[in-house]
């Protein structure tokens, strides 16, 4: 029964979309007509619409909710629970199961998109009442594709029968906390940037391209900015602990279809400040709220199509991957044929001198389109190539040598920009302004050179820019009283500085990371950076739905204290599955990373170590950036809001 109220709740929740989309129709059209009866229908329009925009959305969570109760209670009827879990799963698996895999994550992704909808209607008030029409009637065109896509292409309810008496489980390699945290927060991202792109379709629909609109998604784009972020930072570590290879960024296709997104918001972030505050960019803003939206469209299609094969992708059946395909030519293309017929009708905006903030944010925005546009084309280029029948491979010797050069030149236009003033600045004021940070950067390069030499040019370069973004990211709070500093400055210098800390930690990886593979016995010993490893044990362990092997390490630092760490190898039998778990000390000067391999007849285990110094600075940097992004959405939302209630009081 739960089975069928939960997809009862989704095909209401579908019919309700269509009542949204005929309901924003006919506000966006009665908004355009005078007359005090036109104002009167309009009104009570755009309260029907905001109240059934807010039913769609608890419809589709109300839906998505029974699906986690199906898989609590590992109700074998249902097909995705049957092929997803088993009863023998720990609880927090069987909850996090409910989005492990296609149809479940794809309704994820809907509720999410419903719920961001539900948000604007209830929240929404700076807008003209056209614009926001148009906007919601957007938003609800997005969800009617893909509540037909779980309808009739990815139903998570469907039945069984007979049923089974118990599941085939859940792959191992998502059997972890990260699987809770990782997908929500990263769906979080991309369906927020869907609230960007209803807001561009809203805004051209009606002409109404100005710095209210801006101000009005300005918080989503953010918001969908600190989720992408948080998401592909714990995706990042969830990866380099749980796959056991020591690395934490592979260019895998699906990490690049998380990583464009993010990029693409990123340059929206700041050209939606410019349109915003100094009402300039107007039509590179609305490009790339499209361009935004279309990466995570592409990214959706990459990982749920089944054209790629990785620990990240869900789906093999091609039907549902040209529906996807299908959705997103409907989509992207149509609002791009909107901003081709609607583009000439948007006007320049302000104007400003090219030595200004404005001239370094559009800078950036270049900068960050040409990083996008490598990483699209060597993401998507192999698998046109294999669809004409050749067989390439594009990795990350591609990427590194073709990003590495344009961001550099990232973080210099990075740190500069805060340094300009709006509109025009004096070449030789902003001269002298960036003494301190060239100053770091020449002392950085000249110890490095000496430490490393010429052989790690580029990883000196990437420790001399880190050195100067990280010196020019606080001299914004310079002659500032501080505890009187508005929280979206503190929020840039936050998210300025973690840039420079992650690139830090990205060149000291790569330059300083010491690997160790060996073959010993049990009371043998192996040294890997500055630790001597002794192989104290290998043991029988077992956890709750898995067997396996747990070395004993003993490990020592020079004359310090010894401690111990615990690499594993556990099989897991439904479904039949091995994996690695390292064991991992971090330090406040890197980690010793640690992995336990087979084991032979002469009873010697293979180790595999590596002594990673600095890395942690990788993802300490990501949530500086996350962090800086929620200080500056708290400082604008309550900035607004005391401007709003300034103006109801005058």
């Amino acid at each position: 029964m739960i089975a069928e109220l939960g997809l009862a709740a989704l095909w209401l929740a579908a019919a309700f979309a269509v009542v949204q989309v005929l309901l924003a129709w006919g506000a966006a059209k009665a908004s355009r007509v005078t007359g005090e009866r036109a104002a009167i229908a309009g009104v009570e329009l755009m309260r029907a619409l905001r109240l059934t925009t807010l039913v769609q959305g608890l419809l589709a969570l109300l839906s998505f909710l029974l699906l986690i109760v199906l898989f609590i209670r590992s109700d074998m009827s249902v097909v995705l629970v049957a092929e997803n879990s088993h009863s023998m799963k720990p609880l927090m698996y069987k909850v996090a199961g409910a989005w492990g895999n296609h149809e479940g994550s794809m309704l994820l992704w809907v509720t999410i998109l419903a719920m961001s909808g539900a948000g604007v209607a209830l929240f929404e008030r700076r807008l003209a009442s056209g614009t926001l029409a148009a906007t919601l009637g957007a938003q609800a065109a997005i969800g009617l594709g893909f509540y037909a896509f779980l309808a009739f292409a990815s139903n998570p309810f469907v039945r069984l029968n007979p049923a089974v008496t118990e599941g085939q489980g859940l792959n191992p390699l998502l059997q972890d906390p990260g699987l809770a945290f990782h997908p929500p927060t990263l769906y979080l991202g991309y369906v927020g940037l869907s609230v960007a792109f209803s807001f561009a379709v809203g805004a051209l629909v009606m002409r109404d391209v100005g710095p209210a609109f801006a101000k009005a998604m300005r918080p989503w784009v953010l918001a969908a900015w600190i989720f992408l972020t948080i998401g592909i930072t714990a995706g990042s570590y969830w990866a380099y602990y749980e796959l056991g290879w020591g690395g934490w960024w592979f260019w895998d296709p699906v990490e690049n279809a998380s990583l464009m997104p993010w990029l693409a918001a990123t340059a929206l972030l700041h050209s939606v400040t410019v349109l915003a505050t100094r009402d300039g960019l107007r039509a590179w803003t609305l490009m790339l709220a499209v361009v935004a939206f279309s990466m995570s469209m592409i990214g959706t299609f990459l990982v749920r199509s089944g054209i790629l094969v990785s620990v990240h992708a869900f789906a093999v059946d091609p039907t549902r991957g040209t529906f996807i395909l299908g959705l997103l030519g409907l989509y992207i293309g149509g609002a791009l044929a909107l901003f081709g017929a609607r583009a000439g009708t948007v006007t320049q905006g302000s104007t400003f001198q090219l030595v200004s903030r404005e001239g370094a944010l559009v800078l950036n925005n270049l900068l960050l389109s040409v990083i996008l546009g490598v990483v699209f084309i060597g993401t998507l280029y192999p698998l046109a190539a294999q669809a004409a029948g050749v067989q390439l491979s594009i990795g990350a010797p591609f990427f590194n040598k073709a990003i590495a050069p344009v961001a550099l030149v990232l973080v210099i236009a990075t740190a500069v920009g805060p340094l300009l003033r709006w509109r025009r600045d004096d070449l030789n004021v902003l001269l002298g302004k960036l003494l301190w940070p060239a100053s770091a950067a020449g002392v950085t390069f000249a110890v490095m050179f000496v430490m490393t030499g010429a052989t790690h040019l580029l990883t000196v370069l990437g420790l001399t820019f880190a050195a100067g973004l990280a010196v020019a990211s606080v001299l914004p709070l310079g002659r500032r009283k501080l505890l009187r500093t508005p929280l979206h400055i503190w929020g840039m210098v936050a998210a300025h500085l973690g840039m420079a800390v992650s690139l830090a930690g990205m060149a000291a990886d790569s330059a300083f990371t010491l690997e160790r593979l060996a073959a010993i016995k049990v009371g043998d010993d192996v040294t890997v950076g500055p630790y001597r490893v002794i192989l104290a044990d290998v043991r029988p362990t077992i956890g709750p739905n898995w067997s396996g092997l747990e070395a004993r390490l003993s490990v020592r630092r020079g004359d310090g204290r010894p401690f111990d760490l615990f690499p594993q190898q556990r099989f897991f039998s439904t479904p039949p599955t091995n994996t690695n778990e390292a064991a991992i000390r971090t330090m406040v000067d890197g980690q010793l990373y640690t992995v336990l391999g087979q084991g032979d007849d002469q009873g010697r285990w293979q180790l595999r170590l590596w002594w990673k110094p600095f890395v942690t600075l990788i993802w300490l940097g990501g949530g500086l950036i996350a962090l800086g992004g929620l200080l500056a959405l708290i400082g604008r939302v309550r900035r607004e809001r005391r401007q709003a209630d300034a103006e109801t009081y005058a």
